[in-house]
């Protein structure tokens, strides 16, 4: 089954913000529609899975989805809400006597060393610059703007036809880092207001009115926004473009054509 799961739909603070009692954030308290860890997919194809990005809430996820172990990750990113987990995973790759294959482009790879040198104990550390298969799926990633927070990578995959897009964090894509957004059936995209008044400048990732800017040139067949502060409310009806969606946490999607 090629299936994606969202184990997080959070920002980089995730929902509900310990200092906060906006009606988002008590909402998320009392009945949990809006309760988002940080951002997180479990990728499944060909009786194997990897997750994308392990971010501070690795282990809560796990346990949510009831797996032991996970052999495989592939990072976005080297910021703390995708690689906090990482140390965990790790431990848990040295009392399983199993080594984790971590993949991410080599600057990535860089970055994180330098944080956590003691990962190559437990973890194969693989650069995915030229790409890499995993799980059945053709993987190519590329550079994006991350505003303010510097760059991140997007990740498109291609299999049997079917192809779909990562892209958690990213804001004011020029014209070759929206190239590989074309001709998508799926986008998974990082919208982190539905509006944000904060200075252009200061920002980071896209808001769901940028989006929709995006949306309309690339054109996916689908699309479900991610990457959310405690702004948007998911029990609000947005006005959103046609076969465009907020992902929640649990969600599930098919990764293949309805045919097939």
């Amino acid at each position: 089954m090629n299936q994606l799961t969202f184990l997080g739909t959070g920002d980089a603070m995730g929902v509900p913000r310990v200092y906060c009692s906006c009606a988002v954030c008590e909402e998320a308290r009392q009945t949990g529609a809006n309760r988002r860890l940080r951002s997180s997919v479990l990728v499944e194809g060909d009786h194997e899975s990897f997750l994308i990005d392990c971010g501070p809430d690795w282990r809560q996820q796990m346990e949510n989805m009831g797996m032991r172990h996970i052999d495989t990750i592939l990072v976005t990113h080297a910021h703390f809400d995708h690689i906090a987990g990482l140390p965990e995973w790790t431990d848990a790759c040295r009392w399983q006597g199993r080594r984790g294959r971590m993949y991410a482009p080599q600057e990535v790879i860089d970055v994180i060393l330098r944080q956590f040198p003691w990962l190559p104990g437990h973890l194969d550390l693989l650069p995915a610059d030229g790409g890499v298969r995993l799980a059945g799926w053709d993987i190519q990633g590329w550079r994006v703007n991350h505003g303010k927070n510097g760059y991140s990578y997007a990740y498109r995959m291609t299999k049997d036809g079917f192809t779909w897009a990562y892209c958690s964090d990213s804001i004011g894509l020029n014209e070759a880092e929206k190239q590989p957004l074309n001709g998508l059936d799926m986008l998974v995209l990082g919208t982190s207001f539905y509006h944000e008044e904060a200075e252009y400048s200061g920002r980071s990732v896209y808001d769901m009115l940028e989006a929709q800017e995006l949306l309309a040139e690339i054109k996916p067949k689908r699309t479900l926004f991610t990457h959310m502060s405690h702004d948007v409310d998911v029990n609000r009806a947005y006005p959103l473009p046609e076969a465009t969606t907020l992902a929640r946490t649990g969600t599930k999607v098919s990764l293949a054509h309805r045919d097939s």
